[in-house]
């Protein structure tokens, strides 16, 4: 089926990348540090989308926004020829702010897309810190390094923060992620902290995002503890590719995570548990469909993004995938979504329900949109 304009605009801005007239327009983006970094958000006739806008493909990215007009709204151009037209979600408020230890706001969570309050509660990890053990392609340390963020997060912290950004802003759901901090639990254990005090503080649905706990009573104590949807993102799917480019975080092989997904379903609900996988370092289109098929059997929802090198890392020049490879992939992956009821729109909380570092949810339904 023949993609729509705006899925065919949404995989090329995401695999190009865009030169920006005007880089303060908008929410400021972030350069390194965990995910989506060096992006900037967009919103495309109604869709908020994350674009990288600062690695060196969008260096060289034949697609420029214009300097927003006094209606906030860019044109976006390839090589001269006007293409659609952006927009810039603007500066929450809540980064105005400051605990009373003065932590500035925006250094305990931040906005993404367009209304999703996000954390990285532990911004170190015991795989990042072995050159043999972490991940090629992950910056966790580098917003920690460069005075952006702390190292840890408190429940306390976090709540205050998550009050203040659903006042103030209009948040609707909230990402809780975090960095592994040992080989048991794997974060499972700050999650519910955490959870637990944003939501006596806040009605937020979240997502709470970590490796398979070696205890699948985790996922119970998590829903207890107030977490609406989990993450636990196997990113790279081919055993041998995982050993390559993720050594540390291969140790939990592809057969826990589909065990923890068996486990953790039944507790979070059908839809409400998903993955990440990252295409375009190596994982062909075929064996990307194969594991979104079992996937979408145990009723977890694979949200597929295109990758995007991040500066500073072993994977800074790995290029991002083509166009054509990410519409072969999510045309399919639509189709499956939709034939195993999963859609991004009934995930309580998350990276899935936002959908904006993926074109993911303009193919869920494609047959509505190409008549």
């Amino acid at each position: 089926m023949k993609p729509t304009t705006q899925q065919s605009l949404i995989t090329e801005l995401q695999s190009f990348g865009v030169r920006l007239a005007d880089p303060g327009a908008g929410a400021p983006s972030r350069r390194g540090g965990a995910g989506p970094s060096d992006h900037k958000a967009m919103t495309i006739e109604g869709r908020t989308v994350m674009v990288p806008v600062h690695t060196a493909g969008a260096f060289a990215s034949p697609y420029v926004a214009s300097v927003p007009d006094a209606a906030g709204v860019s044109t976006i151009r390839r090589d001269g020829t006007v293409v659609g037209e952006v927009s810039f979600p603007l500066q929450p408020r809540f980064y105005a702010m400051q605990t009373l230890d003065g932590v500035p706001y925006s250094q305990i969570a931040t906005l993404h897309g367009r209304d999703v309050l996000a954390t990285t509660i532990l911004q170190t990890c015991i795989r990042y810190q072995s050159r043999t053990k972490t991940c090629r392609f992950c910056a966790i340390g580098q917003s920690l390094a460069a005075g952006r963020t702390i190292a840890h997060k408190t429940p306390e912290q976090l709540a205050e923060v998550a009050r203040a950004a659903v006042l103030l802003d209009g948040v609707k759901h909230m990402v809780m992620t975090t960095g592994t901090p040992n080989v048991t639990d794997r974060g499972a254990a700050v999650l519910c902290d955490s959870a637990f005090a944003v939501k006596a503080a806040v009605d937020l649905p979240i997502q709470g995002q970590c490796e398979p706990p070696d205890d699948d009573q985790w996922f119970h104590r998590m829903k207890a503890a107030g977490i609406d949807a989990l993450g636990m993102h196997l990113e790279v799917v081919t055993p041998d590719l995982r050993r390559a480019i993720m050594p540390g975080k291969a140790s939990v092989p592809v057969s826990r995570y589909l065990d923890a997904f068996s486990a953790a379903v039944p507790v979070f609900g059908r839809g409400q548990v998903s993955t990440y996988i990252l295409a375009g370092l190596g994982d062909t289109r075929e064996a990307i469909l194969s594991i979104c098929e079992t996937l979408i059997g145990l009723g977890v929802y694979p949200f597929v993004v295109p990758f995007v090198p991040i500066s500073g890392t072993p994977l800074e020049d790995h290029p991002t995938p083509s166009p054509a490879f990410m519409r072969e992939l999510l045309g399919p992956l639509g189709a499956m979504l939709k034939a195993g009821g999963l859609r991004s729109a009934d995930i309580k909380a998350g990276c899935g329900k936002c959908g904006a570092c993926s074109a993911l949810s303009a193919f869920e339904a494609p047959a509505e949109s190409e008549n």
